[in-house]
């Protein structure tokens, strides 16, 4: 019986998460990708997997052990891969990290260039995922290890399965259209009255913000929902309202926004997130380091006070 690891993957998805259309989501294919492997599977054990009761599946009794030797395979080959890796005469590995936007931008191109220099065997590959989703596909087995966040007034549950170190810490600022705050400091009250530009409510940050907001009793006017920085300081740019804007996202701001500190303190920690199994794995723990050593180079450390707001 040859069983291909790629079938054994979807359906641990598929018995971890209970639906096709999640086990694909997770794994980044389509459905029918997912049914079409699934259904191969079956031909190359010569046993049924999978039943349909009504419009969903489930797992059959054999479906079940497969899946939950499919765990122990996929672990054993993982644990395979780090001591092959670690054998070696020169390090060699392939790292899939999951990002968004501002760390990639703000920080990848000089830790991926260092690291490229000095272990020139270790392949990093980026995933860009919403920074709610990065840890989940850590502890899948998706990702290797990913950024995730830490809001000041909104910390994240954590996963005792995984393991992380903090990179960074950062300063959230507001970006006005230039001129709008003529001093150098603001708080979200005194930005009441502006129309705002936020990240959706059922973001992280999109929340963090709104809860700044309830702390100091006001009701934001937000007229634009959008997700990246990048795009919400366009906006502002263009004087359709005010933002909030972290010390990575500084590196995306176009001409016509001024970046003011803000007096109520917001800040949020930057981590990368990895598998406790993985946590030895030579390659891994390297490219932890150079993510840090970029964010303190940065001045984004977490020993390092957060650099001040530009004009």
């Amino acid at each position: 019986m040859d069983l291909s690891l790629t079938r054994l993957r979807m359906l641990r998805e598929l018995h971890r998460r209970g639906t096709i259309t999640a086990a694909a989501a997770a794994l980044h294919y389509t459905a029918s990708a997912v049914s079409q492997q699934l259904a191969q599977l079956e031909r190359d054990t010569g046993t049924r997997l999978i039943e349909r009761r009504g419009r969903r599946v489930q797992l059959t009794d054999l479906g079940v052990v497969l899946a939950e030797h499919a765990e122990e395979i996929l672990a054993s080959v993982e644990r395979a891969t780090q001591a092959l890796e670690g054998a070696g005469e020169s390090l060699t590995a392939k790292i899939t990290a999951g990002v968004w936007a501002s760390v990639a931008s703000g920080l990848l191109p000089d830790a991926l260039t260092t690291l490229a220099r000095t272990h020139p065997g270790i392949l990093v590959r980026t995933r860009e995922l919403a920074p709610e989703a990065t840890a989940a596909a850590v502890r899948d087995g998706a990702l290797d290890l990913s950024f995730v966040l830490d809001y000041s007034n909104y910390p994240m549950p954590w996963d005792g399965g995984l393991e992380r170190t903090v990179i960074a810490v950062e300063r959230l600022y507001a970006a006005v259209p230039a001129g709008a705050v003529p001093r150098g400091d603001v708080t979200l009250a005194e930005l009441a009255e502006h129309p705002w530009i936020l990240s959706p409510a059922r973001s992280h940050f999109g929340q963090a913000a709104r809860l700044a907001f309830q702390s100091v009793g006001i009701v934001p006017r937000i007229d634009h929902e959008v997700e990246e920085q990048a795009t919400a300081m366009a906006m502002t740019a263009a004087g359709l309202g005010v933002t909030l804007v972290s010390d990575l996202g500084l590196a995306l701001r176009p001409p016509g926004v001024d970046v003011v500190a803000l007096g109520d303190a917001l800040t949020r920690t930057v981590s990368l997130a990895y598998r406790t199994n993985t946590a030895r794995r030579a390659a891994l723990l390297l490219v932890v380091d150079a993510i840090r050593t970029a964010a303190a180079e940065k001045g984004l450390g977490v020993d390092t006070p957060p650099p001040a707001a530009t004009s």
